[in-house]
Parts: C-alpha cells; sequence; structure tokens
C-alpha cells in the first residue's frame, strides 16, 4: 500500500491489474529511481533503459483506463521525465497511429513501437503557438502527387532528438485542414535541435524542429486525421494521463516529507511529532486523495464510454493545480534541504512546473470546463 494512498483506490485494480502495477513499480525503484536525479542534473537522457521498458510489456497493450492511469501515476512517481518520455511515445505518438491511423498503419508501425525498436516523438505545438495552435497552426503540407512536402517549425517536441518516429501536425494548403503525418526522424530536410538551459523535466530531450521540404509519402500520412477535430481525440486521452501524472508526483512529494518528518529532529524530538508539521502533511495528503479519486472516477467513464473534453480538462487543470501546491508545502516541510537534489523534492518541484503547462494551460483547460457547463465560448 503507498503511502499516500490513504482511500486504499489501489484496491480496485484487478488482481492481474495490481500484479502489472506490482511489476511496473518493482522496476521503476530499482532502475530509474537510483539515476534520476544525476540524468536530470545533466540534463541527459538514460537510453539503456528504453529496452527494459520494453521488457515491461505494457506499452500498446489493451488495459483498462485505471490500470493506464496507475502506471503513468507509478512513472511520474518515480521519475516524471521518464513518465513524459513513456507518455509521448506510448500516449501521443501509439494513440495518434491508434485512434487516426488506418489498420494498415496500426499494424506496420504499433508493434515496432510497442517493443520500443521505435521510438515515437509527437510534433504539434509551435514556436508561435501554443494554446492556439487549433486556428494558429502554422506548418503547411502541400501535395504533389503521391507525397506530401512539409515546411514550417515545431518546439517542445519531447524524445526528438533521437525519435525513430514523429507523428507532425501540419495544415493542408488545399483545404486549411489539420492532417498528421509520420515522418522518419531521419528524413531528409528535418532536423531536431535540442532545448537547452530547461529547468524542469530536464531528462526529457526536448527539441525545436524545423521542416524544410521534408517528403513524406500518402501512405504514411494518417488516413483518419482529416481536421483538428481528430487531433483532439488524442489530446483529450493523453490530457487525462497527465492528470493522473500530476497525482505520482504529489505521491512522490508527499512520501518524501512523511519520511523525512519521522527521521528529522529538532528540538529533540522527530518534527512529525509537531502540530505545524502534521497540518502540512494532512493538507498534502488531502490534496492528493482528492485528485486521485477524480482521475479513478475519471478512468471509470473513460471505460463507460461517457467521457468527454470536460472531463479530461478538469482533472488536468484541477490535479496540477493541486500538484503545485504539495510539492511546495513538502519543500517547506524539508526547509533548506529541500532546495538540494540529495533530498529529490527539489526535482519535483521543478518538474511540477512542466506538468501544470503542458497538455493545456489551466487557464485554457478551464475555459473547456467553462463552455461545458455554461454553454458559452469565452475562447477569443
Amino acid at each position: 500500500m503507498l503511502a499516500g494512498d490513504l482511500y486504499a483506490f489501489e484496491d480496485l485494480l484487478s488482481d492481474d491489474e495490481a500484479a502489472v502495477v506490482r511489476r511496473v513499480r518493482d522496476f521503476l525503484q530499482a532502475e530509474v529511481v537510483p539515476i534520476a536525479n544525476d540524468h536530470w542534473a545533466r540534463a541527459e537522457f538514460p537510453s539503456h533503459l528504453i529496452k527494459k521498458y520494453a521488457d515491461l510489456e505494457i506499452a500498446g497493450r489493451e488495459s483498462s483506463s485505471l490500470l493506464n492511469g496507475w502506471l503513468a501515476l507509478e512513472m511520474a512517481r518515480a521519475d516524471a521525465s521518464m513518465a513524459t518520455f513513456f507518455g509521448v511515445h506510448a500516449g501521443l505518438a501509439m494513440g495518434s497511429i491508434r485512434m487516426c491511423g488506418s489498420p494498415e498503419q496500426q499494424e506496420r508501425w504499433l508493434p515496432g513501437m510497442a517493443s520500443f525498436d521505435q521510438v515515437g516523438a509527437f510534433a504539434l505545438t509551435e514556436p508561435t503557438g501554443g494554446s492556439d495552435v487549433a486556428a494558429g497552426l502554422r506548418t503547411t503540407a502541400r501535395r504533389e502527387g503521391d507525397e506530401w512536402v512539409l515546411d514550417g517549425a515545431k518546439r517542445w517536441i519531447g524524445n526528438a532528438t533521437f525519435a525513430d518516429l514523429i507523428v507532425v501536425w501540419a495544415r493542408d494548403e488545399a483545404d486549411n485542414q489539420v492532417k498528421g503525418f509520420v515522418v522518419r526522424g531521419d528524413a531528409p530536410g528535418l532536423v531536431a535541435t535540442k532545448i537547452e538551459n530547461k529547468i524542469a523535466l530536464r531528462t526529457v530531450q526536448n527539441a525545436d524542429i524545423t521542416l524544410t521540404g521534408v517528403r513524406v509519402g500518402e501512405a504514411d500520412r494518417l488516413q483518419n486525421a482529416n481536421t483538428f477535430k481528430d487531433t483532439a481525440k488524442v489530446l483529450r486521452q493523453t490530457r487525462s494521463g497527465v492528470a493522473w501524472q500530476a497525482v505520482g508526483v504529489m505521491l512522490a512529494a508527499y512520501e518524501i516529507a512523511l519520511d523525512y518528518s519521522r527521521t528529522r529532529t529538532q528540538f529533540g524530538r522527530p518534527i512529525a511529532k509537531f502540530q505545524l508539521v502534521q497540518d502540512l502533511l494532512v493538507r498534502m495528503v488531502g490534496n492528493l486523495t482528492g485528485a486521485l479519486g477524480m482521475c479513478v472516477r475519471l478512468a471509470q467513464l473513460q471505460d463507460a464510454g461517457q467521457y468527454r473534453d470536460e472531463h479530461s480538462a478538469l482533472a488536468k487543470a484541477y490535479c496540477t493545480t493541486r500538484m503545485r501546491e504539495v510539492v511546495g508545502w513538502a519543500r517547506e516541510l524539508l526547509a533548506g534541504n529541500g532546495i538540494v537534489l540529495d533530498y529529490d523534492i527539489g526535482r519535483f518541484v521543478a518538474d511540477a512546473e512542466a506538468l501544470y503547462s503542458y497538455e493545456g494551460t489551466r487557464e485554457i483547460n478551464s475555459l473547456i470546463v467553462g463552455r461545458a457547463v455554461t454553454g458559452q465560448s469565452a475562447f477569443v
């Protein structure tokens, strides 16, 4: 039982699902946690772990939304950077092909991605556009016979420096609609440049991408991605995954603070015996429990086919906001020790800032929910 799972939500997993979670948890504790701070500090990706993720056999498997969410939680609890790596590959890239690809395309790409023989990336965000990407996408696609020519630029593209396949979203010059293309990472005209000097998710290899006359065959255009609404279907699914990641970060922060409170002594006794310290811990576990309960219900709605945009938007906005509070309180509890990597919490404080912003800011997700509850759109 996880220390922060006060209401025993993990018990909702079936026996088989619980066995998968325990196997992944053991792997993360043995392979990821011991190296997380070092790779984060050096902003280097642990490439040797890629095939070990393959051995877990969790990418692309048919699973309940509850299991998928819990796995995202476990990964973020160990290291938000590695959770992001997996989410980009298995969620955004594989999810785009699964939801928007033809049966032939799914058969061609998904098995190799499930085995991590091919690593995926997802290129939507652009240097001058983020929240307005639906209307403001500037990367273009021009059809020439059986090929498409892509021109433009992308930014913040995770995994892009080493990805084998990159799902690129571009606006068709002919009909002005957004379409998806699976582009080889080594395609002529595609250049991925690592973004340096990040203060969050430093292990993730985010890149700026330029596309100059990149040629893609019609066979590599996602056949069921014809408007931005198709792109949004992918984002709705992965946005809920970020909510689960936020819960994982909260769990880690709470566990670090709780353990520290039991071993750190002041005035001759553990600080866990002080009322103000207990108040911080209770605030943390309260945020954590509320957010986890929301994610569990969200997973149930997904599996029941009652899942709407506002459900994932609210979960992402709420959980990441509560996460920011929790990591701040945990850092506060550790005082000066909270700002060095030796005690782990500093990494989670920094990484929380990225989770708070990606997959839709709190403001944009709030407007999605606001539109749903009022029936009125407040978007510009």
